[in-house]
């Protein structure tokens, strides 16, 4: 095998060795997630449960960088799998996938934020194609508001009873980054409505969080030992 591999090194230049390495490990990531998305449909539950199911979800997704850990996106299944509202979702994935999976079984809906409409247009096609008819996918630039940029959420046609939110957008790098959320969605959301916020390891989300509490008047907590996310409960 070593000799092998002298030998494709010698003779295939190394451009076309890296393309091929890239389709082969596109085309292994298509298999894997493939697999593990029929496992999923099969029975979401048992699935949501399982680590090595939603971490094989993960890599056959195939976004590390951007994508949350395995831990959040399993806390936000299990809430989403209890909760007796809609869903919000800020930024949307293959979180987006799983989480209508979830609501279709339920009878549940999922109202989906994103504002990169290539992105959008990528989820919208996933969710087309595997017949995820639960995600009200609304997809706009940000927009300005007085001291921060957030989604432009069409509040008139969204409920007034989100009982569960899972925030992972807008980026960062954001003018306030997500803080947005509480400011112009509170009127949306219900006592008791749960907010898992992504990304809590970060100093600008930490603030973010510990903002939303003091204005709530609640508390939060900081969950996940792979990568910290947060939890608060509006009171």
């Amino acid at each position: 095998m070593s000799r092998l591999k002298e030998y494709a090194k010698a003779v295939i230049p190394g451009a076309f060795r890296k393309s091929l390495k890239a389709y082969f490990r596109r085309q292994h990531r298509n298999y894997i997630f493939w697999r593990s998305w029929r496992k999923y449909l099969k029975d979401p539950y048992v699935s949501a449960t399982r680590t090595e199911d939603i971490a094989e979800l993960l890599y056959g997704w195939g976004n590390e960088k951007w994508s949350p850990s395995v831990e959040y996106i399993m806390d936000c299944l299990q809430h989403a799998r209890q909760t007796e509202g809609p869903i919000l979702e800020c930024g949307s994935g293959l979180c987006t996938l799983l989480l209508g999976i979830v609501a279709q079984c339920s009878g549940n809906v999922v109202w989906t934020l994103e504002h990169n409409r290539l992105w959008g247009d990528n989820v919208k096609n996933n969710l087309a194609k595997y017949s995820i008819k639960s995600v009200r996918l609304c997809v706009n630039e940000l927009r300005d508001y007085d001291d921060f940029c957030w989604y432009a959420p069409p509040l008139n046609q969204m409920p007034d009873n989100f009982s569960l939110v899972v925030c992972d957008g807008p980026p960062g790098e954001t003018r306030g980054g997500r803080y947005g959320l509480l400011p112009i969605m509170r009127n949306k959301l219900t006592s008791g409505c749960v907010i898992l916020l992504d990304d809590a390891g970060r100093p600008k989300e930490r603030e973010t969080v510990g903002r939303w509490a003091k204005e709530a008047g609640t508390d939060y907590e900081i969950k996940g030992s792979e990568k910290p996310y947060a939890k608060l409960v509006m009171p």
